[in-house]
């Protein structure tokens, strides 16, 4: 059975980066009600963050690995707020919504005010020391990481900043997502992401023998 080639795989990843921020800018024209909120447009939302772990993943075996142990403490960090960002959309986009006003200030009241929060907070963390580790690598461009910087900061404090800050953050975070997913499809097919043991071309001492 054929294996997919690193190349495949890393422009998988770069698609998927693509799909992330199409998605978020969804997200972002439907809170800003330039599209009509409906069934379908809550029922994508997670998917942004699912896509985006796809692409987080590739940028840190291609690249992150050369940042050694901080490079994947802040992969793990970022790639572990990813997930636990797919619950929290679930929760805001398929239960809150259907949720009266009263009965959603109460579960925020409660325990699962604390593991948003706590999501929330991860997220942000993940995200700088990420961008931090790719930034030390020298090799992804810095505009696209600083705009997934900038763009994580309303996006982890939404429950702190103005709407309009927020739609400016989720913009922001898909174009910088979108780019750096351009850029890695297009450097694919140049990533030397395994080494190969070089075979001596001395005979063995004694071998003769």
């Amino acid at each position: 059975m054929s294996h997919p080639v690193p190349t495949t795989l890393y422009r998988i990843a770069a698609a998927a980066g693509c799909g992330s921020a199409v998605v978020l800018l969804i997200n972002a024209a439907k809170r800003a009600e330039v599209i009509p909120t409906s069934a379908l447009t809550q029922l994508v939302a997670p998917l942004a963050q699912i896509l985006a772990l796809a692409l987080v993943t590739a940028l840190y075996l291609a690249f992150g690995r050369r940042a050694g142990t901080f490079g994947l403490v802040a992969f793990l960090l970022n790639a572990f707020a990813l997930s636990a960002l797919v619950g929290v959309e679930f929760v805001i986009n398929l239960v809150f919504n259907d949720l009266p006003d009263h009965t959603i200030d109460a579960l925020l009241d409660g325990t699962l005010g604390i593991a948003l929060t706590a999501a929330s907070i991860l997220f942000l963390l993940g995200t700088l020391a990420f961008v931090a580790a790719m930034l030390r690598s020298r090799e992804v461009p810095t505009t696209p990481l600083v705009l997934y910087a900038v763009g994580a900061v309303p996006v982890s404090l939404r429950a702190f900043v103005p709407e309009a800050a927020l739609d400016l953050g989720l913009v922001t975070l898909a174009v910088g997502i979108g780019w750096l997913a351009i850029w890695l499809f297009g450097r694919s097919s140049r990533i030397v992401t395994w080494a190969h043991p070089a075979v001596a071309d001395e005979p063995l001492v004694g071998a003769n023998h």
